[in-house]
């Protein structure tokens, strides 16, 4: 069988990177005075570190369909990494003398530099594709399918993916035959080819394996309708022995799980102490004045690990027998005047930063629930219980993405468990504070559903 593969040049892109972010590090040296007492070995060990750490983090493993917000993510990384590797070259070669404020002042600019280049390369690729057809890669899909058509509109209207689409081959029609496709591929000089492993047999795709191996093109199979591989699964080996794990959880990694803790903790104490260290007397005044009963409201909720925690919230409602077991409702008359404003902008939730700051709660991740709810969602709701994998937030995607207050039905607590689960799987510093930064402006413009 003939081997053959279009040349293309995507391969140069890499390397041309790194050579543009190894002279970004060089060239920005000389901009600060540090005051190195070998600047070569110091150049060698910053180019060795960085050049490491993005292997690590798969700093140049950008793909055409890679998102931006998974590109500024992998800079914050690399940046954070790259810091604390300079700043212990000050003890690994004892050099006291060095200025650490210029060393500051040389990785922002590196920072600053680097992503510069970075997003401007990745854009202007993407308008190179789009709009002088370039860096292409002509693609196939066989199969026809819900996700089929859906993937072909895609190459059709994203036209900086850069992905080119041929032909669509149908299994369905009598005179489908795979060797067809085999000679479509060799003539036209496909790249990658995408099949539905819905509409094909296993004899089918061993013979298109086969096929894609000896000519050297890309396979990619889409699932359709084996629910099972459409999920984000984690592919590890136990010696020979492949192994897929249903579910990654980023947050359960041990390096994020220390960068979201202290980020929850300097958040928790910057609320705490600018925030209701002040306002926390005024309110207790104004919520005694209106109504009798305690300044705060303490309910059992459930937390990481199906666990049960105190829950803190500024009292909104005159004390009632009621108020474990049925959540507000619009109109709710238990509910005082002052109990609406705060209600309404979202402060009465203020208290559960000492949640966080005890370790209960986080800043940002799925809401937690009255332990009366929890019991019968997880019966209903399928699929419920996964937001037990992490902390609960004081806020959540589920929250800002409209699916905040009371459950008027089945699709509410259903959209807010898929938002959830979708959060857990796809965690990222920068994602919680987008998360933070929409529900302040939520708060601050009103939320229907914030009653």
């Amino acid at each position: 069988m003939s081997t053959f593969k279009q040349g293309r040049y995507s391969g140069f892109l890499k390397p041309i990177s790194y050579l543009i972010d190894l002279a970004i590090i060089t060239g920005c040296l000389f901009l600060f005075d540090i005051n190195l007492n070998n600047i070569y070995v110091f150049l060698s060990y910053a180019s060795i570190s960085w050049i490491i750490i993005a292997f690590k983090n798969q700093f140049y493993e950008v793909q055409r369909h890679t998102k931006i917000i998974q590109i500024v993510t992998l800079l914050f990384r690399q940046i954070i990494f790259f810091c604390i590797i300079l700043y212990a070259y000050i003890g690994f070669f004892k050099q006291p003398s060095i200025s650490r404020l210029a060393l500051g002042n040389y990785i922002f600019v590196v920072f600053l530099v680097v992503s510069f280049f970075k997003l401007l390369f990745f854009f202007l690729l993407n308008k190179y594709r789009e709009a002088l057809g370039g860096n292409l890669r002509n693609v196939i899909v066989i199969g026809d399918t819900e996700k089929t058509r859906q993937l072909i509109k895609i190459f059709k209207t994203r036209l900086h993916f850069g992905y080119k689409f041929k032909k669509q081959f149908k299994p369905t029609k009598e005179d489908f035959s795979l060797q067809k496709c085999f000679n479509f591929i060799v003539e036209n000089d496909i790249n990658e080819i995408y099949f539905s492993v819905a509409d094909l047999t296993n004899k089918q795709i061993n013979k298109l394996i086969d096929f894609a191996d000896n000519n050297l093109r890309e396979l990619k199979f889409i699932p359709d309708n084996k629910d099972i591989y459409s999920k984000k699964l984690k592919y590890e080996y136990y010696e020979y022995i492949p192994i897929l794990s249903l579910r990654t959880i980023p947050i359960q990694g041990s390096v994020n799980k220390v960068i979201k803790r202290l980020f929850d903790i300097l958040f928790a104490s910057f609320v705490i102490i600018f925030i209701l260290s002040w306002l926390t007397p005024i309110l207790a005044i104004i919520i005694k004045l209106e109504s009798k009963g305690p300044v705060f409201f303490k309910q059992s909720r459930n937390g990481f690990n199906y666990q049960e925690f105190d829950c803190f919230k500024f009292r909104s409602m005159t004390p009632n027998k009621d108020a474990h077991l049925h959540q507000a409702t619009k109109g709710d008359l238990r509910i005082t005047k002052v109990g609406a404003f705060i209600r309404k902008t979202s402060i009465d939730e203020l208290p559960q930063f000492f949640n966080v700051l005890f370790g209960d709660m986080s800043v940002v991740g799925p809401r937690p629930h009255m332990v009366s709810h929890t019991n019968l969602y997880s019966q209903r709701v399928d699929k419920f219980m996964v937001r037990h994998f992490v902390k609960p937030g004081i806020t959540g995607l589920a929250q800002i993405s409209g699916f905040r207050g009371e459950i008027e039905g089945d699709k509410d607590i259903i959209n807010r468990v898929k938002f959830d689960i979708f959060y857990i799987e796809n965690w990222s510093l920068l994602l919680d504070i987008k998360i933070i930064i929409q529900t302040f402006l939520n708060a601050v413009k009103g939320e229907e559903k914030a009653y």
